[in-house]
Parts: C-alpha cells; structure tokens; sequence
C-alpha cells in the first residue's frame, strides 16, 4: 500500500467527521515551546497541499510505528495512519495555535484509534489492579535494547490494551509521561501507574520463556 499517495488524494476531501476524543485535546494546554510544525500548520489550514506533504515527511513513520507496535499488523498500522493524517487535514483549519502540539494531537488520535480496534477483537482487561512500585529496571532495559525485537513485539500482544498503549508511547514513542497523559487523557500520576503496570506484565510475559532470556543476555 501506497499510503503516501492513499492519503494525499484524499487530502481535498472536506468533511467534519472529526474523533470528538481526539478534538478535545485542542483545549489542552502544550508542553512549553514552540510547536515544531508551526511553520506547516499556517499553510495546511489555507489548503497548501505541498506543506501537507512536508507534515507528512515528518511524522507518517511515526505514526506507523506507533500503530504497529500497538496492533502487532504493519497492514492495519498503516490503515491507522492514514486515517489519522486525513482527520488531522480535515482538522487543521480550527486548530488553536499555542495550545497542544500537533504531534500529540496525532498521537491522540492513532492511539485512540488503535484502542477501539483492539476492543473490537477481544475482551478489554481491566487495568484497575492495585498498584506496588517496581524496582526493577531491567524489562527496561529488554525494551531499550530489543526494541525491534519479535520477541517483544508477540509480548505486547498479551498486555492489556491501555498498558500496551503506555509502553508504546514512552519506550518506542519517547514521549514524556506528561504528553502521555494528555494522550491517554488520564493524570500524570495515572499514567505513571499504568506504567508500572505494564512493565510488570511484560515481564511477566517474557520470564515465562526461558529462550527469551537466552536470546537477548538480559535478567529480568
């Protein structure tokens, strides 16, 4: 699949069928500094097709991966994408400079996205559990050094939906646990326990099977 191409001559269809989740995030307030598209944004919202393109250079890789790394399907990770660079087209002309970064606004809407198609495959888990603080770093670190791994990736499929999300964002999005939040539109305090959570289940998962810790040299 061609998404570039696929996106961009959808790019002149006018519609208003924005994700209501994802338009709420408009009203939040950014990170401090300047949003890094600012210089695109001004010439999107007057229909310029070529800065479309540039916005598209930047972030289309990221928004697959992101996709990817939540859905475990590159095919369906690109589907996520273009979806979200024809609604963040469509949204553009009523975005409200100074307030939430654009790439976290797309972010938003390719995590919800990913989350209403996880739903729709299976059960959704519960991520109310008490939480206790873990001191071990080291599934971190599997993640830091085997991000790309298969390994992790048929792990990931196993967590929760939102914690899945959670890991998504800050171990393969980099992205602070304060966007994230605003992502997820939990607390701070609640995506840090997410985070928690997550990183216990997925080493949960991975201690399970002894070649994944013969495969990477890294104790869990």
């Amino acid at each position: 699949m061609d998404i570039l191409r696929k996106v961009k001559a959808n790019a002149d269809i006018s519609a208003d069928g924005s994700d209501v989740r994802s338009m709420n995030l408009v009203t939040h307030n950014a990170a401090s500094g300047r949003d890094p598209d600012a210089d695109l944004i001004k010439a999107i919202s007057q229909g310029d097709k070529t800065a479309f393109s540039q916005l598209m250079d930047r972030h289309l890789s990221h928004i697959v991966a992101l996709a990817a790394h939540m859905l475990g399907d590159r095919f369906a990770a690109e589907d996520v994408a273009q979806t979200v660079f024809l609604k963040t087209w469509q949204m553009i002309p009523r975005w409200k400079t100074g307030n939430a970064k654009l790439i976290t606004w797309m972010r938003k809407v390719a995590t919800n996205q990913c989350l209403d198609i996880l739903r729709s495959k299976r059960e959704v888990y519960s991520d109310s559990l008490p939480d206790s603080e873990d001191q071990s770093p080291s599934a971190i670190d599997y993640l830091e050094i085997r991000d790309r791994s298969l390994l992790v990736r048929e792990a990931m499929q196993s967590l929760p939906d939102r914690q899945r999300a959670a890991i998504s964002l800050s171990y393969f999005q980099h992205v602070s646990q304060k966007e994230g939040s605003v992502i997820l539109a939990i607390s701070e305090s609640a995506y840090e326990s997410l985070l928690v959570r997550a990183r216990k289940s997925l080493r949960a998962t991975l201690s399970q099977n002894p070649n994944t810790l013969l495969a990477t040299g890294v104790g869990l």
